[in-house]
């Protein structure tokens, strides 16, 4: 496909997204930040929100390879990632690879599988390449973890390990639709919509893999003043110093907050960051990478209530 800007791209990505998926506009903005910030995205929210058709809208628009998988608490590691098996025929070992030899994947409801199997997730979000037997293969770009879960005071859940949470580039929060929106889905599905799908609705893709990359290169190149720079790293370090928070931010947070910024600032068309782009990003960058005491725990406190207070409490360079 031609290379087009960001802007556009990602407008033209809404569009054909919007034809399946009703609402969540803020979400759907993080969802594009992320992607063309070149990293993975957990999404949470309760059953039935629509996670799952939204991920598949996105990778049916950008119109790369795109697989799903459902979570379970019997699955094992090697269902992930395949393993080398024997072949009589040839007697020869050949690899059966597994799902996550993808571009997109849909990891659904990864908080119902164990630790073990979640973990390996690990390698690839982090160094796109898997080892297989002693052997790496490295994963086709871009490639993109989009993980749905359940919150975890429901049954039946493993709460994610805090590695596995850093590899996580946003944690978006998809909440109940407005009256108006759940309207539209009602009446798109009187007039014949599946989900499953995506029937009669047809869908095209309007870029590719190598233009998801010449967009992420666009973001790149945004430019950061130095007074943005401090403001990303007031923040990070209020969240290490808050008596409510016991395991701060690390690096890896503020890179990725900038990141974010400089692939927002582009999405709203513009070739420099303002402190608005780190502001409207901190609660999904930070929400999931933040430890708070356990008096905060008791207290009801959340890590979103605390990134507002963080935000309040630093000076906003002009």
């Amino acid at each position: 496909m031609t290379t087009i800007p960001m802007t556009q791209a990602a407008a033209d990505i809404r569009g054909q997204v919007g034809r399946v998926f009703v609402g969540q506009e803020e979400f759907l903005r993080q969802a594009l930040v992320c992607l063309f910030a070149g990293g993975h995205a957990l999404i949470e929210g309760v059953p039935g929100l629509g996670k799952t058709l939204a991920v598949r809208a996105l990778a049916r628009a950008v119109g790369v390879e795109f697989k799903r998988v459902q979570f379970t608490p019997d699955m094992m590691p090697s269902d992930l990632i395949g393993a080398n098996i024997f072949d009589l025929g040839t007697s020869a070992f050949h690899l059966k690879r597994g799902p996550l030899f993808t571009q997109f994947l849909l990891a659904d409801e990864v908080n119902r599988t164990p630790p073990k199997t979640q973990s390996a997730l690990l390698e690839a979000m982090e160094e796109s390449r898997l080892s297989i037997d002693g052997q790496d293969y490295e994963l086709t770009q871009p490639f993109m973890v989009f993980a749905t879960q359940n919150p975890v005071e429901f049954e039946g859940t493993y709460p994610l390990p805090e590695a596995q949470l850093d590899r996580f580039m946003m944690k978006l929060v998809v909440g109940y639709p407005t009256r108006t929106e759940e309207d539209a889905v009602l009446r798109r599905t009187h007039a014949g919509f599946r989900s499953s799908d995506f029937g009669p609705v047809e869908m095209t893709a309007v870029i590719d893999g190598p233009g998801i990359l010449d967009c992420r290169r666009q973001a790149e190149a945004v430019r950061v003043e130095d007074s943005l720079f401090a403001y990303i790293l007031d923040i990070v370090e209020a969240t290490r110093r808050h008596r409510h928070i016991l395991l701060g931010g690390s690096p890896r947070a503020s890179i990725t907050l900038l990141k974010c910024a400089k692939a927002s600032a582009l999405l709203e068309g513009r070739d420099f960051v303002i402190p608005e782009d780190v502001q409207s990003l901190a609660a999904p960058v930070l929400r999931h990478r933040l430890m708070l005491t356990p008096d905060a725990e008791m207290e009801g406190v959340t890590p979103d209530r605390l990134i507002a207070q963080v935000l309040s409490g630093v000076r906003v360079p002009r």
